[in-house]
Protein backbone atom coordinates (compact mmCIF):
# COMPACT_ATOMS: atom_id res chain seq x y z
CA UNK A 1 0.00 0.00 0.00
CA UNK A 2 1.34 3.62 -0.98
CA UNK A 3 2.42 5.47 2.28
CA UNK A 4 3.05 8.99 3.13
CA UNK A 5 6.05 10.24 5.61
CA UNK A 6 7.94 13.11 6.33
CA UNK A 7 11.72 12.10 8.09
CA UNK A 8 13.77 14.82 9.15
CA UNK A 9 17.22 15.99 8.03
CA UNK A 10 20.67 14.28 9.21
CA UNK A 11 21.28 17.68 10.21
CA UNK A 12 19.19 20.83 9.38
CA UNK A 13 20.75 23.16 6.38
CA UNK A 14 24.26 20.75 6.72
CA UNK A 15 24.28 20.19 3.23
CA UNK A 16 22.27 22.67 1.51
CA UNK A 17 20.94 22.16 -2.53
CA UNK A 18 20.25 24.66 -4.71
CA UNK A 19 18.97 23.10 -7.66
CA UNK A 20 19.93 19.86 -10.12
CA UNK A 21 22.55 22.08 -12.10
CA UNK A 22 22.73 19.40 -15.03
CA UNK A 23 22.69 16.02 -15.81
CA UNK A 24 25.53 14.14 -18.12
CA UNK A 25 25.05 11.40 -20.48
CA UNK A 26 27.63 9.45 -21.65
CA UNK A 27 26.46 8.09 -25.62
CA UNK A 28 27.74 6.26 -28.50
CA UNK A 29 27.73 9.36 -30.51
CA UNK A 30 27.25 12.95 -29.20
CA UNK A 31 27.21 14.72 -32.30
CA UNK A 32 24.20 12.72 -33.63
CA UNK A 33 22.38 12.96 -30.16
CA UNK A 34 22.39 16.25 -29.74
CA UNK A 35 20.56 17.09 -32.67
CA UNK A 36 17.98 14.20 -31.88
CA UNK A 37 17.67 15.88 -27.96
CA UNK A 38 17.35 19.53 -29.31
CA UNK A 39 14.59 18.88 -31.91
CA UNK A 40 13.19 16.45 -29.94
CA UNK A 41 12.89 17.50 -26.56
CA UNK A 42 13.12 21.23 -28.28
CA UNK A 43 16.35 22.94 -26.45
CA UNK A 44 19.09 25.06 -27.96
CA UNK A 45 22.22 23.84 -28.26
CA UNK A 46 24.61 26.61 -26.19
CA UNK A 47 28.24 24.91 -25.17
CA UNK A 48 30.40 22.86 -26.59
CA UNK A 49 33.80 20.91 -25.62
CA UNK A 50 36.02 18.70 -27.56
CA UNK A 51 38.96 18.51 -29.77
CA UNK A 52 38.25 22.27 -31.24
CA UNK A 53 38.39 23.82 -27.94
CA UNK A 54 41.80 21.74 -27.14
CA UNK A 55 39.95 18.39 -25.21
CA UNK A 56 41.60 16.11 -27.10
CA UNK A 57 39.57 13.04 -25.43
CA UNK A 58 36.20 13.39 -25.33
CA UNK A 59 33.65 15.90 -26.83
CA UNK A 60 30.71 17.54 -25.01
CA UNK A 61 27.34 18.95 -26.55
CA UNK A 62 25.34 21.22 -23.87
CA UNK A 63 21.76 21.25 -24.22
CA UNK A 64 19.16 23.65 -22.25
CA UNK A 65 15.95 24.89 -22.25
CA UNK A 66 14.50 26.73 -18.94
CA UNK A 67 16.25 25.29 -16.35
CA UNK A 68 16.93 22.12 -17.81
CA UNK A 69 20.01 21.30 -19.30
CA UNK A 70 21.62 18.45 -20.72
CA UNK A 71 25.11 17.16 -21.18
CA UNK A 72 26.07 14.53 -24.16
CA UNK A 73 29.14 13.34 -24.54
CA UNK A 74 31.26 10.85 -26.00
CA UNK A 75 34.67 9.70 -26.09
CA UNK A 76 37.30 10.10 -28.73
CA UNK A 77 39.48 7.42 -28.62
CA UNK A 78 38.26 3.81 -27.15
CA UNK A 79 41.00 3.40 -24.57
CA UNK A 80 38.76 6.09 -22.74
CA UNK A 81 37.13 4.73 -19.56
CA UNK A 82 33.57 6.61 -20.60
CA UNK A 83 34.08 3.77 -23.99
CA UNK A 84 33.87 1.11 -21.79
CA UNK A 85 30.85 2.65 -19.98
CA UNK A 86 29.21 2.86 -23.50
CA UNK A 87 29.60 -0.81 -24.08
CA UNK A 88 28.69 -2.19 -21.04
CA UNK A 89 25.99 0.02 -20.51
CA UNK A 90 24.03 1.75 -23.91
CA UNK A 91 24.03 5.40 -24.20
CA UNK A 92 23.00 6.20 -19.90
CA UNK A 93 22.98 8.65 -17.36
CA UNK A 94 26.35 8.74 -15.71
CA UNK A 95 26.08 12.13 -13.30
CA UNK A 96 23.37 13.45 -11.73
CA UNK A 97 25.22 17.19 -11.00
CA UNK A 98 23.77 19.45 -7.95
CA UNK A 99 24.65 23.26 -7.77
CA UNK A 100 25.67 23.64 -4.40
CA UNK A 101 27.17 27.33 -2.23
CA UNK A 102 30.45 25.01 -1.14
CA UNK A 103 31.01 22.23 -3.21
CA UNK A 104 34.19 21.20 -0.52
CA UNK A 105 32.15 21.68 1.88
CA UNK A 106 29.28 19.07 0.19
CA UNK A 107 31.80 16.47 -0.37
CA UNK A 108 33.54 16.90 2.93
CA UNK A 109 30.29 15.97 4.65
CA UNK A 110 28.56 13.34 2.54
CA UNK A 111 31.74 11.61 2.81
CA UNK A 112 31.66 11.88 6.18
CA UNK A 113 28.62 10.24 6.59
CA UNK A 114 29.79 7.50 4.43
CA UNK A 115 29.68 8.32 0.74
CA UNK A 116 32.30 6.78 -1.86
CA UNK A 117 34.44 9.53 -3.17
CA UNK A 118 34.65 9.88 -7.19
CA UNK A 119 36.32 12.76 -7.21
CA UNK A 120 38.09 15.17 -4.84
CA UNK A 121 36.59 18.57 -5.01
CA UNK A 122 38.97 20.13 -8.12
CA UNK A 123 38.99 24.55 -8.99
CA UNK A 124 38.97 25.92 -12.32
CA UNK A 125 38.62 29.44 -13.24
CA UNK A 126 36.81 29.93 -9.49
CA UNK A 127 34.33 26.56 -10.05
CA UNK A 128 34.39 23.76 -7.80
CA UNK A 129 33.72 21.02 -8.53
CA UNK A 130 33.50 17.19 -6.41
CA UNK A 131 31.57 13.69 -7.01
CA UNK A 132 30.66 11.39 -4.65
CA UNK A 133 29.15 7.52 -6.08
CA UNK A 134 25.31 6.67 -6.38
CA UNK A 135 23.48 3.38 -7.11
CA UNK A 136 25.67 1.52 -9.91
CA UNK A 137 28.63 3.55 -11.94
CA UNK A 138 26.23 6.43 -11.29
CA UNK A 139 27.93 9.70 -9.99
CA UNK A 140 26.51 12.51 -7.89
CA UNK A 141 28.72 16.00 -8.83
CA UNK A 142 28.28 19.09 -6.61
CA UNK A 143 28.98 22.06 -8.74
CA UNK A 144 30.03 25.68 -6.83
CA UNK A 145 29.63 28.14 -9.59
CA UNK A 146 30.38 31.25 -7.75
CA UNK A 147 30.97 34.46 -9.65
CA UNK A 148 32.04 32.36 -13.11
CA UNK A 149 30.24 33.87 -16.05
CA UNK A 150 31.53 31.65 -19.01
CA UNK A 151 29.34 29.05 -21.28
CA UNK A 152 28.36 26.40 -19.16
CA UNK A 153 31.79 25.31 -17.06
CA UNK A 154 35.53 25.83 -17.71
CA UNK A 155 36.75 24.21 -21.13
CA UNK A 156 33.49 25.05 -22.83
CA UNK A 157 32.95 27.21 -25.60
CA UNK A 158 29.61 29.13 -25.90
CA UNK A 159 27.26 27.75 -29.35
CA UNK A 160 24.04 29.61 -30.11
CA UNK A 161 22.16 26.86 -32.20
CA UNK A 162 18.48 27.16 -31.68
CA UNK A 163 16.06 24.77 -31.20
CA UNK A 164 12.12 24.64 -31.38
CA UNK A 165 10.71 25.41 -27.74
CA UNK A 166 8.47 23.09 -26.58
CA UNK A 167 7.54 24.42 -23.23
CA UNK A 168 9.99 21.72 -21.22
CA UNK A 169 10.73 23.97 -17.90
CA UNK A 170 12.73 21.81 -15.57
CA UNK A 171 13.53 18.50 -14.01
CA UNK A 172 10.61 17.34 -11.67
CA UNK A 173 12.29 13.94 -10.67
CA UNK A 174 14.89 11.67 -11.84
CA UNK A 175 13.81 7.96 -11.17
CA UNK A 176 16.83 5.06 -10.58
CA UNK A 177 16.16 1.23 -10.84
CA UNK A 178 18.19 -0.66 -8.39
CA UNK A 179 18.46 -4.75 -7.88
CA UNK A 180 16.35 -6.86 -5.76
CA UNK A 181 16.87 -5.48 -2.02
CA UNK A 182 18.96 -2.51 -2.29
CA UNK A 183 16.16 -0.06 -2.65
CA UNK A 184 16.23 0.61 1.49
CA UNK A 185 20.21 0.87 1.12
CA UNK A 186 19.79 3.83 -1.56
CA UNK A 187 16.79 5.43 0.52
CA UNK A 188 19.19 4.97 4.04
CA UNK A 189 22.15 6.56 1.43
CA UNK A 190 19.96 9.67 0.66
CA UNK A 191 18.69 9.68 4.29
CA UNK A 192 21.90 9.59 5.72
CA UNK A 193 24.01 10.81 3.85
CA UNK A 194 22.10 13.51 1.73
CA UNK A 195 19.81 14.42 4.20
CA UNK A 196 16.62 13.78 2.50
CA UNK A 197 13.48 12.40 3.69
CA UNK A 198 10.88 10.07 2.24
CA UNK A 199 7.94 11.49 0.17
CA UNK A 200 6.00 8.51 -0.84
CA UNK A 201 6.35 4.79 -0.49
CA UNK A 202 4.98 2.63 -2.93
CA UNK A 203 4.33 -1.22 -2.80
CA UNK A 204 3.73 -4.27 -4.99
CA UNK A 205 -0.19 -3.75 -4.31
CA UNK A 206 0.54 -0.22 -5.62
CA UNK A 207 2.22 -1.37 -8.85
CA UNK A 208 1.57 -4.48 -10.27
CA UNK A 209 -0.31 -6.10 -12.81
CA UNK A 210 -0.86 -9.63 -14.03
CA UNK A 211 2.62 -9.99 -14.80
CA UNK A 212 4.71 -8.30 -13.10
CA UNK A 213 5.52 -5.80 -9.99
CA UNK A 214 7.48 -3.35 -8.32
CA UNK A 215 8.13 -1.46 -5.50
CA UNK A 216 9.51 2.51 -5.11
CA UNK A 217 10.70 5.09 -2.40
CA UNK A 218 10.51 8.40 -3.24
CA UNK A 219 13.36 10.86 -1.43
CA UNK A 220 13.22 14.21 -1.76
CA UNK A 221 15.43 17.25 -0.55
CA UNK A 222 14.47 19.96 2.03
CA UNK A 223 12.84 22.19 0.00
CA UNK A 224 10.89 19.33 -1.97
CA UNK A 225 12.21 20.35 -5.29
CA UNK A 226 15.00 18.09 -6.03
CA UNK A 227 12.95 14.26 -5.79
CA UNK A 228 14.86 11.00 -6.83
CA UNK A 229 12.10 8.20 -6.74
CA UNK A 230 13.64 4.62 -6.33
CA UNK A 231 12.33 1.38 -7.73
CA UNK A 232 13.97 -2.66 -7.07
CA UNK A 233 11.09 -5.28 -8.76
CA UNK A 234 8.68 -7.29 -6.74
CA UNK A 235 7.83 -11.10 -7.02
CA UNK A 236 6.06 -11.39 -10.68
CA UNK A 237 4.40 -14.27 -13.12
CA UNK A 238 6.95 -13.03 -15.57
CA UNK A 239 9.99 -9.74 -15.99
CA UNK A 240 9.29 -6.92 -14.70
CA UNK A 241 10.71 -3.71 -16.33
CA UNK A 242 12.76 -2.83 -13.87
CA UNK A 243 14.40 -6.40 -14.49
CA UNK A 244 14.37 -6.23 -18.19
CA UNK A 245 16.24 -2.46 -17.50
CA UNK A 246 18.87 -4.13 -14.78
CA UNK A 247 19.31 -7.10 -17.79
CA UNK A 248 20.26 -4.32 -20.77
CA UNK A 249 21.70 -1.73 -18.50
CA UNK A 250 24.04 -4.40 -17.04
CA UNK A 251 23.03 -2.89 -13.46
CA UNK A 252 21.63 -0.13 -11.37
CA UNK A 253 21.17 3.29 -13.21
CA UNK A 254 18.93 6.38 -14.16
CA UNK A 255 15.85 4.56 -15.71
CA UNK A 256 13.86 7.93 -16.60
CA UNK A 257 13.86 11.97 -16.22
CA UNK A 258 10.80 13.90 -16.02
CA UNK A 259 10.47 16.96 -17.36
CA UNK A 260 7.64 19.27 -16.36
CA UNK A 261 5.70 21.86 -18.51
CA UNK A 262 3.27 24.40 -18.08
CA UNK A 263 1.32 23.03 -20.95
CA UNK A 264 1.61 19.48 -21.36
CA UNK A 265 -0.84 19.22 -24.82
CA UNK A 266 1.41 21.75 -25.91
CA UNK A 267 4.55 20.11 -25.12
CA UNK A 268 3.72 16.60 -26.23
CA UNK A 269 1.74 17.68 -29.62
CA UNK A 270 5.17 19.50 -30.38
CA UNK A 271 7.26 16.37 -29.27
CA UNK A 272 4.98 13.75 -31.13
CA UNK A 273 5.57 16.21 -34.54
CA UNK A 274 9.36 16.09 -34.11
CA UNK A 275 8.88 12.24 -33.87
CA UNK A 276 9.50 11.40 -30.20
CA UNK A 277 7.63 8.09 -29.65
CA UNK A 278 5.04 7.77 -26.64
CA UNK A 279 3.75 4.37 -24.97
CA UNK A 280 -0.04 4.33 -25.66
CA UNK A 281 -3.23 2.99 -23.77
CA UNK A 282 -6.46 1.42 -24.55
CA UNK A 283 -8.93 3.88 -25.02
CA UNK A 284 -10.59 2.35 -22.60
CA UNK A 285 -8.87 4.00 -19.83
CA UNK A 286 -9.88 7.53 -20.88
CA UNK A 287 -13.87 6.43 -20.13
CA UNK A 288 -12.61 5.42 -16.69
CA UNK A 289 -10.07 8.30 -16.18
CA UNK A 290 -12.53 11.01 -16.44
CA UNK A 291 -15.17 9.75 -14.09
CA UNK A 292 -12.27 8.90 -11.61
CA UNK A 293 -10.25 12.90 -12.31
CA UNK A 294 -13.41 14.77 -13.04
CA UNK A 295 -13.32 17.85 -14.09
CA UNK A 296 -10.11 19.35 -15.80
CA UNK A 297 -8.55 22.57 -17.30
CA UNK A 298 -7.29 20.76 -20.32
CA UNK A 299 -9.30 19.74 -23.31
CA UNK A 300 -10.09 16.18 -22.34
CA UNK A 301 -10.56 15.08 -26.06
CA UNK A 302 -6.95 16.36 -26.69
CA UNK A 303 -5.95 14.22 -23.43
CA UNK A 304 -7.32 10.94 -25.39
CA UNK A 305 -6.23 11.56 -28.88
CA UNK A 306 -2.55 11.96 -27.41
CA UNK A 307 -2.52 9.49 -24.90
CA UNK A 308 -1.75 11.76 -21.98
CA UNK A 309 -2.66 10.25 -18.20
CA UNK A 310 -4.22 12.06 -15.74
CA UNK A 311 -4.68 11.35 -12.07
CA UNK A 312 -5.89 13.20 -9.19
CA UNK A 313 -4.91 12.93 -5.15
CA UNK A 314 -6.02 15.46 -2.41
CA UNK A 315 -3.88 18.17 -3.80
CA UNK A 316 -4.80 18.56 -7.20
CA UNK A 317 -4.40 16.56 -10.60
CA UNK A 318 -1.21 15.99 -12.52
CA UNK A 319 -1.31 14.87 -16.28
CA UNK A 320 1.91 12.64 -17.09
CA UNK A 321 2.84 10.71 -20.56
CA UNK A 322 5.78 8.48 -21.03
CA UNK A 323 7.93 8.35 -24.37
CA UNK A 324 9.23 4.87 -25.71
CA UNK A 325 13.12 4.19 -24.65
CA UNK A 326 15.55 6.49 -26.70
CA UNK A 327 18.16 4.41 -27.37
CA UNK A 328 18.29 0.73 -29.04
CA UNK A 329 18.57 -0.79 -25.63
CA UNK A 330 15.28 -0.66 -23.69
CA UNK A 331 16.67 1.50 -20.98
CA UNK A 332 15.92 5.04 -20.41
CA UNK A 333 13.21 7.06 -21.35
CA UNK A 334 11.19 10.03 -20.57
CA UNK A 335 8.38 11.38 -18.88
CA UNK A 336 6.53 14.89 -19.49
CA UNK A 337 4.50 15.93 -16.29
CA UNK A 338 2.43 19.10 -15.74
CA UNK A 339 1.30 19.42 -12.19
CA UNK A 340 -2.30 20.98 -11.25
CA UNK A 341 -1.59 21.07 -7.26
CA UNK A 342 -1.16 17.24 -7.17
CA UNK A 343 2.15 16.66 -5.78
CA UNK A 344 2.13 12.96 -6.34
CA UNK A 345 3.17 10.24 -9.10
CA UNK A 346 0.15 9.25 -10.70
CA UNK A 347 -0.87 6.08 -8.46
CA UNK A 348 -4.14 5.86 -10.07
CA UNK A 349 -2.34 5.78 -13.45
CA UNK A 350 -0.06 2.57 -12.67
CA UNK A 351 -2.01 0.03 -13.69
CA UNK A 352 -2.56 1.35 -17.40
CA UNK A 353 1.19 2.51 -17.65
CA UNK A 354 2.72 -0.67 -16.25
CA UNK A 355 0.60 -2.49 -18.82
CA UNK A 356 1.65 -0.42 -21.36
CA UNK A 357 4.82 -1.17 -20.69
CA UNK A 358 4.30 -4.65 -20.51
CA UNK A 359 3.05 -4.59 -24.23
CA UNK A 360 6.54 -2.81 -25.58
CA UNK A 361 8.23 -5.77 -23.38
CA UNK A 362 6.24 -8.74 -25.10
CA UNK A 363 6.73 -7.46 -28.84
CA UNK A 364 11.03 -7.15 -27.62
CA UNK A 365 10.03 -10.91 -26.63
CA UNK A 366 11.47 -9.48 -22.42
CA UNK A 367 8.33 -9.85 -20.83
Amino acid sequence: METITQGSKVEKDSLPLKRIDHMELWVGNAKQAAYFYRNALGMDLVAYSGPETGVRERASYVLQRDKVRLVLSTPIRSEHPMADHIHRHGDGVHAIALEVDDARHSFKVTTERGAQPVQAPAEVEGVVTASIAMYGDTVLTFVERGDYAGPFLPGYEARDVKGPDFGIAAIDHIVGNVELGKMNHWVDFFARVMGFSQLIHFDDADISTEYSALMSKVMQDGTGKIKFPINEPADGRRKSQIEEYLEFYNGPGVQHIALLTGDIIKTVTAMRDAGMEFLKVPGAYYDEAQKRVGEVKEDFNAIRQLGILVDRDDEGYLLQIFTKPVEDRPTVFYEVIQRRGSRGFGKGNFKALFEAIEREQAKRGNL
